[in-house]
């Protein structure tokens, strides 16, 4: 089981989706355009931002805590239901969700009381996985590590309205913020084995050579977890070679 993870615009669900094309497994993807507590989340950001700025101190973000638990309680099941095969792999995972919560706390977005109830929620789920799903943990992590730059024309391109910059100036101080939590998490993950991609040297989604090197060293990281057999591998390079052609 891989699990993908990764800021905003990082290209998770576009690796999910190649990976399990390649690797011939199922993918779970994040709903993200049903979700109706995403679209209040940003603007309550950014009431509470304006509210800060004329001084109130203790404002925050109504829904902060709301669209934790809701995202949370997702994932669990998502987790949970790729895990009962032995070859899946998940666009976002359950063992990044606290840096969102532990952020959102520390900008005043969310309440300390929230948070500790976040966390007890969330230790209770991961004490019940184990026996909820045929796996402990992932096989192998891996993280798409993009700069802001990159990450900002991504979400342009996306086009969501609530994810823009000039829709709403607060994200700017947001998405920054969140890139330093993403990098404090990859250096304190231990639940399994981590691979860092570099999102902004590989376009994987619109450069074949990219993609194929992308996916090759993947493979070799399954390989050398032994979680992968040499004869798959070299049927997968032989396309590779092929496509490339």
């Amino acid at each position: 089981m891989i699990t993908l993870s990764g800021i905003i615009g990082s290209g998770k669900s576009s690796l999910t989706g190649i990976l399990a094309r390649e690797l011939g497994t199922q993918a779970f993807f994040e709903p993200v355009e049903d979700n109706p507590v995403l679209p209040l989340f940003y603007k309550g950001n950014e009431i509470a931002a304006k509210k800060r700025a004329v001084g109130d101190k203790e404002a925050t973000n109504p829904y902060a805590y709301l669209l934790q638990t809701y995202f949370l309680n997702r994932r669990f099941k998502m987790i949970k239901e790729a895990m009962q095969d032995d070859n899946n792999i998940l666009d976002r995972s359950i063992y990044e969700d606290e840096l969102f919560m532990k952020m959102n706390t520390e900008m005043g977005n969310a309440t300390e009381v929230e948070y500790q109830i976040y966390k007890s929620l969330l230790n209770n789920m991961m004490e019940e996985l184990p026996y909820a799903a045929k796996k402990k943990s992932p096989d192998l992590m891996i993280t798409i590590k993009v700069s802001y730059e990159t990450m900002i024309k991504r979400i342009t391109k996306r086009g969501r309205k609530y994810e823009l910059i000039e829709n709403d100036p607060s994200l700017i101080n947001y998405y920054k913020r969140l890139l330093k939590y993403y990098d404090d998490w990859m250096n304190s993950y231990t639940v399994s084995p981590l691979l860092i991609l570099n999102g902004d040297q590989y376009d994987f989604v619109g450069n074949m050579a990219d993609r194929v090197k992308v996916l090759e060293v993947i493979e070799n990281k399954l390989l050398l977890l032994k979680k992968i057999p040499d004869s798959k591998i070299e049927k997968l390079k032989e396309k590779h070679h092929i496509l490339f052609k």
